[in-house]
């Protein structure tokens, strides 16, 4: 099978998609061969998972893998396929806790299963039951990102050198999260604890570990790695930037969420902590007053909007993105890797960072 070009990454979305629905037509046997009851989870992970996403990090898994000299072939597909799993389970996990309404433009997945259970005039909570569900739903995508890394038929010497960054990946999500939950509950205005947030809720597993995972599949030196990292870091922090700014001024027609939704759900970013840092008396007993009221008004979020614009805040996370992705686009230059994967993973920073309002 001939190599992927720089302008062929639509052909990789689909090579993925079409891997994770093989392991969905699987999974989907196995919990029918359990009780026909099941069918809602299979039908709403399809949804979730094959009907959306950019997959960016079996992008950038991939081209880590490429960039260290792997050739292509279906079988490192299916490997790097296993990160949308993870991602799945992230995010179907990370709505429960934020109470959120929608994902990609439909209802978040505990919503939709507290709307079944409100169909279906079944007995107990609603609400209960779809958060529930969504745990064990958001479950099941890590144990189905095991299986399709484990099944992918790369050899068991590449699986093996590739685990511990799988591992260690895994465990910098989950302490992400959870920083994240907690500086919510501290009510941090710290843009240093924010940024760290930011770092291993996000940025770690969407950008860099993936490349390293690629890596370390193709046996990579050390020297590689680190450059992969001196790309990949700034560049996912980047990323995790741009996503902070489109949570309060992004289209909901192109975020999938709605308008200000993280000035809603109270989320301690790096651009509200530089909010906070900058606001004179006014300004923060405003934000303090409407940042994480589940019922702000569209007035209530404009009234935010402008104190981030007028803070400067919105200016100085503008300015934090692009130093970010000069540095990454910096290293990368000096990386030891082949001109193919270099052009693509330039084009990659720039999907990755330059979306849109």
């Amino acid at each position: 099978m001939n190599g992927d070009s720089p302008v062929d990454r639509a052909d990789l979305r689909a090579r993925v998609t079409k891997a994770l629905d093989v392991i969905l037509a699987r999974q989907r046997s196995r919990l029918d061969g359990i009780s026909h009851e099941l069918s809602p989870i299979a039908d709403a992970l399809s949804d979730f998972v094959l009907d959306s996403g950019k997959r960016l990090r079996p992008a950038f898994g991939y081209w880590g893998w490429r960039g260290a000299g792997g050739e292509d072939s279906d079988e490192i597909v299916a490997a790097v396929a296993a990160l949308e799993w993870l991602q799945a389970c992230a995010l179907i996990h990370d709505d429960v806790m934020d109470s959120s309404d929608t994902r990609r433009g439909a209802p978040a997945v505990h919503r939709r299963f507290a709307s079944l259970h409100r169909t279906e005039s079944w007995r107990g909570n609603a609400e209960t039951f779809g958060q529930s569900a969504a745990i064990l739903l958001g479950d099941l995508c890590l144990i189905w990102a095991d299986e399709t890394y484990n099944t992918s038929g790369m050899p068991a010497e590449a699986l093996l050198r590739g685990q511990p960054v799988y591992d260690e990946m895994r465990t910098e999500l989950m302490a992400g999260q959870y920083l994240d939950l907690l500086e919510q509950a501290l009510g941090g205005s710290s843009t240093e604890r924010a940024m760290r947030v930011a770092t291993y809720k996000s940025a770690k597993y969407t950008i860099e570990r993936p490349l390293h995972l690629g890596a370390a599949l193709a046996g990579a030196p050390p020297s590689l790695v680190a450059s992969y990292s001196a790309y990949g870091l700034p560049l996912g922090e980047a990323f995790q930037l741009r996503d902070d700014v489109l949570g309060v001024f992004g289209d909901p027609s192109c975020t999938g969420k709605p308008a200000g939704d993280d000035l809603r759900e109270g989320k301690r970013t790096v651009l509200v902590s530089l909010t906070l840092e900058r606001a004179n008396s006014r300004q923060t007993a405003l934000v303090r007053r409407h940042l994480g009221d589940p019922h702000l008004s569209p007035a209530g979020i404009d009234a935010l909007r402008e104190v981030i614009e007028e803070t400067g805040a919105l200016g100085r996370t503008e300015q934090l993105i692009s130093e970010r992705v000069d540095r990454s686009l910096a290293a990368l230059a000096l990386a030891d890797i082949d001109a193919e994967a270099r052009e693509v993973l330039r084009e990659l920073a720039v999907a990755a960072t330059a979306r849109r309002l």
